[in-house]
């Protein structure tokens, strides 16, 4: 473990005043409706693969912008699904304006997803990684609202229509890798078209959350009363027409039709245990959850995979044979 890896514990917030309450409240609902986009800061020829740039359409014809990342010889392939505020290639969390952003909760270092492919494609898989909308370099949509999944489930189902209509891509074996909001738009879209997910044969879903409990604590980490939440999720509407639970995998999870696997860091402090508990016992299929312990930041689950990937390769080894 190296100190950048260190667990760390955000210091306690001092009390805010009501201007500083007012700017929280806004800036927060004001992202879901005018989204920052994190660039595509990396790319596969960094870890030496061969790739291809590709363009497709989302379910509602939004276009769709990827990597398509071939192994040769394999049948398999995985479907990368980033999480809420990313791109593909992950988050520079460690560079302005994204490391102001999320120091308080000790998640200002990098997220880079270019491990996690190299890893997937030595272990004999194909690759697809692609921008959700309103993300990255792909396509705005819906007035650039960030739904937590429920818009953008159609970009999942748009990935699944490529793979199906690709020539070369048609005979493949599929797998998801759906982290965070890719998770909750991967079980919105299972919900809305179960039979598009026929053929496919695992998920791996790592920290799905539902946005109300997400806010409560992110509330609690700026030392904002939780009354506040409502007038959060007022604001939210405002922006996206959504009421916070709408936004939630909670209920979707009953929807999961193929065997998944679910992990979390435990203390995460932007979500609770709890949450992810009842993603996890709505799935009525095939499924495992593990707990990432002695971690408090979300980014080190995003980063559990580079560095622990057996359990999860795993998961996809049995599934994809």
């Amino acid at each position: 473990m190296t100190d950048t890896d260190a667990p760390t514990t955000p210091t306690a917030p001092t009390a805010p005043r009501a201007e500083q309450i007012e700017q929280f409240i806004g800036g927060y609902a004001a992202a879901f409706g005018t989204t920052l986009r994190s660039p595509v800061w990396h790319s596969p020829t960094e870890a030496g693969l061969d790739f291809q740039e590709v363009t497709f359409p989302s379910k509602d014809g939004v276009p769709l912008e990827g990597w398509y990342i071939p192994a040769a010889g394999s049948d398999k392939l995985i479907i990368a699904n980033h999480p809420l505020w990313f791109s593909r290639s992950g988050l520079p969390a460690h560079l302005e304006p994204w490391k102001s952003m999320w120091a308080a909760t000790g998640n200002d270092n990098e997220v880079d997803f270019i491990p996690d492919y190299k890893i997937l494609h030595d272990a004999g898989y194909n690759v697809l990684a692609y921008d959700l909308r309103n993300l990255g370099q792909t396509g705005a949509a819906n007035g650039g609202v960030i739904s937590a999944g429920v818009y953008e489930a159609r970009d999942v189902l748009g990935s699944l229509a490529y793979v199906r209509n690709r020539a070369d891509l048609t005979h493949m074996t599929i797998g998801l890798f759906s982290r965070c909001m890719g998770a909750n738009a991967t079980m919105f879209a299972m919900r809305a078209e179960p039979a598009a997910f026929e053929g496919v044969r695992a998920m791996v879903a790592p920290q799905p959350l539902s946005p109300r409990v997400t806010m409560e604590q992110s509330l609690a980490a700026a030392g904002i009363p939780a009354r506040y939440i409502d007038e959060l999720e007022q604001r939210v509407r405002v922006h996206t027409g959504f009421r916070l639970d709408e936004m939630s995998p909670v209920q979707a999870a009953r929807s999961v039709n193929v065997p998944t696997l679910l992990y979390q860091v435990r203390d995460d402090i932007l979500t609770r245990p709890d949450d992810v508990q009842a993603v996890y016992d709505n799935i009525p299929v095939d499924k495992d959850l593990f707990w990432i312990e002695g971690r408090t930041r979300r980014w080190d689950g995003y980063r559990y995979f580079a560095k622990n990937p057996q359990r999860i390769l795993g998961w996809f080894d049995r599934y994809l044979s």
